[in-house]
């Protein structure tokens, strides 16, 4: 029973990775809905920027099951109308969902350097935030909280916003 419980438990998948493959340093399983995997990305960033590690995988996976099984659109819930997502568009209806996982392997630029390290990227500054109460709803995020986390990102880059070309968001 043990090992059924904690080896299907996502409370248990980041301790469970570390233990397997001798990982130290923070772990840590975060759930913030649409936004955990940059939630994740940043907490990562924070524990190597406090010396807490030296190197941090960072991500998120989410397992649908049972697989393809489709939905029932219903007026005023969060799924789409149309099986579309359309994040900040005008046309936008809802959201869909699937399965998934992304991982990403986050060290120090100066160590990945020294080491000789393929850098795939360069995070310069990450922002999280929660705009409350002040959205269209509790499942859509606001603009105004949106453009605070990047008007906070960038002030700590020290970026001038016309040279960014791509953010993340949600």
């Amino acid at each position: 029973f043990l090992l059924r419980h904690t080896g299907n438990d996502k409370d248990f998948l980041t301790t469970r990775v570390s233990y397997s493959f001798n990982l130290t340093g923070p772990s840590i399983s975060v759930q913030t809905a649409c936004s955990t995997s940059l939630v994740a990305i940043h907490l990562a960033v924070q524990s190597l920027l406090n010396g807490e590690c030296d190197m941090a995988l960072a991500g998120g996976i989410t397992i649908e099951l049972p697989h393809r099984r489709g939905y029932t659109y219903e007026e005023g819930e969060i799924l789409s109308n149309d099986g579309h997502c359309r994040a900040f568009d005008h046309k936008s209806m809802g959201t869909i969902f699937g399965s998934g996982t992304g991982i990403v392997v986050l060290r120090r630029l100066s160590d990945a350097i020294n080491d000789g390290d393929t850098i795939h990227a360069i995070i310069k500054a990450t922002a999280i935030n929660n705009d409350g109460s002040m959205k269209v709803g509790y499942l859509a995020p606001s603009v105004d909280g949106q453009a605070q986390a990047i008007v906070e990102a960038l002030t700590i880059a020290d970026v001038n916003p016309e040279t960014v070309t791509y953010i993340e968001t949600h």
